[in-house]
């Protein structure tokens, strides 16, 4: 529950965790033994010296009932209550009274983190900025430090005077820098700095430690770093939050970044980008981190945060590789304790460290955009772990993000490494469609193997032709775009049929037989549009023209004959990667000058293609079956779309003609109102986030120079 201005950002009522109490029996039906449990300072101090405990009183007693240990945690990324900040000298001894007040109430409680990465915290609240209290200087750097260890010293004495035995879990982000070589001693110094809370804690720090006198320098007396000789607190467990986005490189060759990628240390100018963006070398943070914190410290270690901002495979790598190189540690003989799978349900607008509210929001373990939350691949993942099952997911076969040679933005320091893409493949049918290309170009993308197919590597609608492909390539799924498009000629042209009915069909009874998943895609013209408001799964199909009617058939059978089959309706299609969409070429008509005419009396859900590709790969590797609609949120006159993308593109909106569908030439009935919602999660973004997306992915197509790096 971090601060930004006087904006407090919970991350527990974002989830829907703060009022779901049910979690915590998913949580225990992994298997966990431990959970890091929120019992944050600023949730439960509402006002000054009044402390609510219905929350926590009521989890923390169905914890003991399920037979899970919490580790409790009182301040997360935060700043502590309106009346405190990092900077104030009191905030050490109003923790330590916070905390001695949890351990009165919870005595049984043995483990705790009462600041959960203090440096990091330090680091963006007083160095960076970027939360509160914003300042960026390096006195203020040390102070928050300063004040956040001895908070943690003070507060685990306080809950030591009711539980003695009590554990401190001690986490924080190890990053590790490296540096072009006149920027070797910046590196040095940072990789010095990143040990500060945990040598601080286990005493280290005196007059001959390499950060003594930067400390001193900027305001810390003596007799407080004294304080930590004379108190030392040594974790229980020191606990690593390890992330691909920590491992950072300072590079002098600043022409190469763009202007924002550039700084300083007010002696060099260079650029602070991800390793692995720069770095030939692989980057393998979690041994490397693990193994120097078991040299360093001789203490117990652990993995405390898993999380990967990015597609639902990569997630699912990144956590599988965290516990091989885990488990490879501990059977060398160290004293490795746990894989921690963070956040179990997920996080809002990280992309951003939580600075804005956008609701960009990021799976765990479970998806909380369905309801109840839905579990992800992630959760099966953790659960085979912690039962000792072999991982059995055709992806893990792959190597992730940052083992492909793709990773790399700017020039490479050092000969690329790489891992080839590699497994069982995916493939996908309709290799000359808009559909399918732009299947394989995210498959590529996301690192899945796969293999684009036309009719002459296999024609759906012919069982030998299936069966053929399906023994040679050995896939683990296929996913079905091929079909027939054109709505109105659809009314007479008996070829239909055989695309979208006999197509499906064949494929179903052929995919179940192998044992290889499924995805097929439908249509909102299934539907009559009797209704006034969106679409849901449950609702009953009833189509108008032939086109809607081959595609429910085509639903029927696949479910009917592979019930694992997922069936996905969407609709209205519009993406920057063909010419031949809706929203294209109504933009090159304006763009010309020209007037475009569009129904306005037919409402739909207009989809952004590589939205429903990301979300469809999210579900199939999920094992998601059944119906899904995917469309974006969002419903609009066929007008009312132009008239949003000529806004967003910056043109007139007057150059939109709207006119009764029936003028168009549409010679197959449609219905009036075909907009789709769901009732089994909302995956897809908004519809101006689509065109929004849309615009700017064809500005970097015009002009490749303009495309700027993002982190996943």
């Amino acid at each position: 529950m971090n601060r930004v201005g006087d904006r407090y950002k919970d991350q527990l009522a974002l989830s829907g965790f703060a009022h779901r109490i049910d979690d915590l029996d998913r949580l225990a039906g992994l298997g966990v033994t431990r959970l890091r449990f929120p019992l944050v300072w600023e949730r439960t101090e509402r006002s000054r010296g009044q402390l609510d405990w219905r929350w926590s009183d009521e989890r923390l007693a169905r914890l003991r009932e399920l037979g899970v240990a919490p580790i409790v945690g009182l301040l997360h990324h935060g700043s502590g209550p309106p009346w405190t900040s990092l900077l104030d000298p009191q905030l050490p001894r109003l923790l330590a009274r916070y905390a001695r007040s949890v351990a009165q109430r919870y005595p049984h409680v043995d483990a705790w983190t009462p600041v959960n990465e203090p440096l990091t915290t330090a680091r963006f609240s007083a160095l960076y900025g970027v939360w509160y209290p914003h300042r960026r200087d390096d006195h203020s750097f040390v102070r928050a430090l300063l004040n956040q260890m001895q908070a943690t010293v003070l507060a685990m004495q306080a809950v030591r005077e009711v539980n003695p035995s009590a554990q401190l879990v001690q986490t924080e982000d190890l990053g590790h820098i490296t540096s072009a070589p006149a920027l070797r001693y910046q590196a040095e110094f940072e990789n010095l700095r990143r040990w500060l809370s945990f040598d601080l804690l286990t005493g280290r720090v005196g007059p001959g430690h390499g950060m003594w006198d930067f400390l001193r320098g900027c305001g810390a007396t003596e007799h407080e770093l004294r304080f930590f000789q004379e108190h030392p607190c040594p974790p229980a467990i020191v606990g690593i939050n390890s992330y691909l986005t920590s491992e950072r490189h300072l590079d002098d060759r600043i022409e190469l970044y763009p202007a924002e990628r550039v700084g300083g240390n007010g002696r060099d100018a260079y650029a602070d980008v991800e390793s692995v963006r720069v770095l030939g070398r692989l980057v393998g943070s979690f041994e490397e981190r693990l193994r120097e914190t078991c040299q360093r410290y001789g203490l117990p270690v652990a993995i405390t945060e898993v999380h990967l901002g990015c597609s639902r495979e990569e997630q699912l790598r990144w956590l599988h590789q965290a516990w091989r190189a885990a488990d490879k540690l501990r059977h060398e003989g160290l004293n490795v304790r746990a894989v921690t799978c963070w956040a179990a349900f997920g996080s809002f607008d990280w992309n951003s460290l939580a600075t804005r509210d956008d609701g960009h929001y990021e799976p765990g373990l479970w998806d909380v955009r369905s309801d109840p939350p839905r579990p992800t691949v992630l959760a099966t993942l953790a659960r085979q772990l912690a039962c000792g099952e072999a991982p059995s997911h055709p992806a893990l076969d792959g190597p992730g993000w940052w083992q492909r040679s793709g990773r790399i933005r700017y020039p490479a320091r050092g000969a690329v490494q790489s891992l080839p893409v590699q497994g069982r493949p995916v493939l996908v049918t309709g290799g000359t469609g808009t559909l399918g290309q732009a299947f394989a170009r995210l498959c590529e993308l996301r690192g899945l193997a796969h293999r684009l197919l036309r009719r002459a590597d296999m024609d759906v609608a012919d069982p030998a032709s299936v069966d053929a492909a399906l023994e040679h390539w050995q896939p683990w799924a296929v996913i079905n775009t091929a079909g027939f498009v054109r709505v109105d000629d659809a009314e007479h042209d008996p070829r239909q049929w055989r695309e979208n009915v006999t197509g499906p069909q064949v494929l179903a009874q052929a995919c179940a037989r192998h044992g290889v998943r499924l995805i097929g895609f439908s249509s909102d013209l299934v539907f009559d549009g009797a209704k006034d408001h969106p679409y849901l799964e449950g609702d009953e199909a009833q189509p108008l023209n032939a086109y809607g009617r081959a595609k429910r058939e085509a639903e029927r059978l696949m479910l009917q004959l592979h019930p694992q089959s997922l069936v996905v309706r969407t609709a209205a299609f519009f993406g920057p990667w063909d010419r031949h969409n809706f929203v294209t070429l109504a933009l090159e008509a304006m763009r010309r000058g020209g007037s475009w005419k569009a129904a306005a009396d037919q409402w739909v859900s207009p989809t952004y293609v590589p939205d429903l590709v990301n979300g469809s790969l999210d579900l199939l590797v999920d094992q998601e079956s059944g119906i899904w609609h995917l469309a974006n949120r969002g419903a609009v006159s066929w007008a009312e779309l132009a008239c949003m993308a000529a806004e967003a593109a910056g043109l007139d909106r007057c150059l939109v003609d709207a006119v009764p569908g029936a003028t168009l030439g549409q010679r197959a009935a449609r219905p009036r109102y075909s907009a789709l919602g769901s009732e089994r999660g909302l995956l897809m973004p908004t519809l101006e986030d689509g065109l929004a997306c849309y615009l700017g992915e064809c500005e970097i197509m015009r002009n490749p120079e303009t495309e700027t790096t993002t982190t996943q």
